[in-house]
């Protein structure tokens, strides 16, 4: 039968400890339910002899007892806050900085740690989250123009104490001190590198300049990084930007093509004049040759003269018309005492003459013969003209 079964006997397993009730108040039935004021009395007296409060259950006074057994609950409500807030856990990414009275103690490193409730307090930083930063701002050159720059800059915290205690909202004067470095170094470069090429130097001078304000202010932050995210004119004079960029871009390909034609025009040029003064060099030392063989010539042909001048006078007089007749193939001849020249088609002459074999130049005896044969021919035709004259006559 269970506990609250209607029945004529108490059952043993009733927890309010009604099991008489039935007989106690028989004008009321077996199927009246317990009286709730006598159970949350007895549900008192339990909890003060836990406690130690043990009174007497047959006390109608209930006042004592339930001031008591409040009492009694709110000690060990306190006493169980106390317990859970002496105890703290810090993880593998996190140092904890003590502090007692508001003095600072000692750092925590990770894992379960007790502390003095009410006393102590407990700061816990993440020493190894990469932490970001962002700015925008517009800001002057050094050559009086403005543009908008965007900076990111990643940072940790390396001194846990310095970043907890040293500086207050150490995350806003990280921004402030950022766009003190970045004005700054604006403020001393030129637009056009700030706008093209010269972003990652401007990144690594702010991040020095930025690294030193963090150091002098004690904040505990190591800066990662810092990278220009972007950089461009304020849109009001976009337009008149990009024209300026369209020219100099025009600019910079003009001169590339310059510098290319150059390159290719300037080499030339300079092989030709070293070839024009090589080939003056090679017709120096040839004439120079030349004349020095002629003096060389001309001295041996001297000495020759001197032991037998005729035949050597004769020899020059062969080979200088051996030289003539070599050169021309036609020989007009001024008669003395007559009034017209005398044409010796050499050409013709020379079909007369038997040719050497295997050789084309002539030799001593074929200009012998040429020069009789041209002689006679002039003296045949001074006869002729002679004999018209005197027949003229």
């Amino acid at each position: 039968m269970a506990w609250n079964e209607p029945g004529g006997k108490g059952n043993p397993n009733d927890p309010w400890g009604n099991n008489n009730r039935g007989n106690n108040n028989r004008g009321n039935g077996n199927n009246q339910p317990p009286d709730l004021d006598e159970a949350l009395k007895q549900l008192m007296d339990k909890l003060n002899g836990l406690f130690g409060k043990g009174g007497n259950r047959n006390n109608r006074n209930g006042n004592g007892s339930g001031a008591g057994g409040l009492a009694g609950i709110a000690v060990a409500v306190l006493g169980i806050l106390l317990v859970f807030n002496s105890v703290y856990t810090l993880d593998e990414q996190e140092r904890g900085v003590v502090l007692r009275l508001g003095k600072y103690l000692k750092t925590e490193s990770p894992g379960l740690h007790f502390k003095v409730p009410l006393v102590d307090q407990v700061i816990p930083v993440n020493t190894t989250k990469v932490r970001e930063a962002e700015i925008k701002e517009r800001m002057l050159t050094e050559d009086e123009n403005i543009v908008e720059v965007e900076l990111n800059a990643q940072y940790r915290v390396a001194d846990p104490v310095a970043f907890a205690l040293r500086v207050e909202q150490p995350e806003r004067t990280l921004i402030a001190a950022a766009e003190s470095a970045l004005r700054h170094e604006v403020g001393s470069t030129a637009m056009d590198p700030i706008l093209t090429t010269g972003r990652p130097v401007l990144a690594d001078k702010a991040q020095i300049r930025l690294q030193d304000y963090l150091d002098r202010y004690q904040t505990g932050m190591v800066l990662i990084n810092i990278n220009i995210k972007d950089s461009r004119p304020p849109a009001e004079v976009k337009d008149a930007f990009d024209d300026v960029q369209k020219a100099k871009n025009d600019k910079e390909t003009l001169t590339n093509q310059a510098e290319a034609y150059a390159n290719s025009i300037v080499p030339e040029a300079r092989g030709k004049a070293q070839r024009q003064l090589e080939e003056a060099s090679a017709y120096k030392e040839r004439v120079i040759a030349q004349a020095e063989g002629e003096a060389e010539r001309f001295s041996k042909l001297y000495a020759e003269y001197k032991k037998a001048p005729l035949v050597t006078r004769e020899r020059l007089y062969i080979e200088a018309v051996s030289e003539v007749y070599s050169n021309t193939s036609k020989v007009l001849v001024d008669v003395k005492g007559g009034n017209n020249m005398m044409y010796l088609p050499l050409d013709k002459l020379m079909q007369n003459l038997p040719a050497a074999p295997g050789n084309n130049s002539l030799s001593t005896s074929d200009i012998s013969r040429l020069t009789d044969e041209v002689l006679n021919e002039v003296r045949a035709r001074q006869n002729t003209t002679t004999t018209t004259r005197r027949e003229g006559r």
